[in-house]
Order: structure tokens, then C-alpha cells, then sequence
């Protein structure tokens, strides 16, 4: 599943705020104070936008309280990584994850050097 640097933010901020509680009611508003904390400044309707987009993908639970929606994510961060990894493995090393693992061991080198 490809997500863009701005549903990864959003999703970042879901876990980060989810974490001692996951049963916590996250609104959109929510994540848009939460972003700009950390210097992100979108508006409310990108990030509404952003956040519709994420729950037609299945990777948000929008649902509603009284008058006002919220969402849960559907996918934990570890579930997400686990389907980019897949999805690089499957994409760039023919669905083999020793290629992978050596490109990745290279990457780190270059990056230590």
C-alpha cells in the first residue's frame, strides 16, 4: 500500500496520540493541532481531505459521536511497515527479501561512511 509524506504525517500522529490509548476518539481537528505542533501546518480541509482519502484506502475507521466524526486507525504502524516492506520486496527485488536485506545492509554502509 503506497501512502504519500502527508498520510504518513497524519497516520504518525494517530499512533503517537493512540499509543497509552487506543480506544481514544481522534478528530480531525485532533490531528490538525497535532501536526502543527511538530511545525506541520495544513489546513482543516487538506487534512480532512488527507483523512477520507486514508479511510476509502481501509487504513482509517471514520465513525460518529452525537454530531461530530472521528476516526481509529485500522492498521498499526507495525502492520504498515510490514505491508511497505512487502511491497518493496515485491516491486524492486522480485519478491525476494535476501536482495532486499543486502541492498539495505549496502545503503546502511554508504550512509555510515
Amino acid at each position: 500500500m503506497v501512502c504519500g509524506k502527508l498520510e504518513i504525517d497524519i497516520l504518525n500522529s494517530f499512533w503517537q496520540m493512540t499509543e497509552d490509548d487506543e480506544d481514544r476518539d481522534i478528530s480531525i481537528q485532533d490531528i490538525v493541532d497535532d501536526l502543527s505542533s511538530n511545525g506541520i501546518q495544513r489546513a482543516y480541509t487538506t487534512i480532512k481531505t488527507v483523512m477520507d482519502r486514508l479511510t476509502t484506502k481501509s487504513i482509517l475507521v471514520r465513525y460518529k459521536v452525537g454530531k461530530k466524526f472521528f476516526y481509529k486507525a485500522a492498521m498499526s504502524k507495525k502492520e504498515m511497515a510490514s505491508e511497505a516492506v512487502k511491497t518493496v520486496a515485491a516491486q524492486f527485488f522480485d519478491g525476494d527479501y535476501v536482495k532486499l536485506i543486502k541492498f539495505a545492509e549496502s545503503e546502511i554502509e554508504d550512509l555510515l561512511v
